[in-house]
């Protein structure tokens, strides 16, 4: 997987947004954005969590 994790997840959902907004499906793309934002700031929080512990 690309990078594998959460931040792997994030890259995957987002390209997916780049190809199936470049081909006109926007429900799709913007599901898809929304899943990469999510795991994004998941990736976030366990990463300040786990520098702090």
């Amino acid at each position: 997987m690309l990078g594998g994790g959460l931040v792997g997840l994030a890259i995957l959902f987002f390209v997916l947004a780049l190809i199936f907004a470049i081909l006109g499906a926007r429900g799709v793309a913007g599901m898809s954005m929304s899943v990469a934002k999510w795991l994004v700031i998941i990736f976030i929080v366990l990463a300040i969590i786990s520098l702090l512990l």
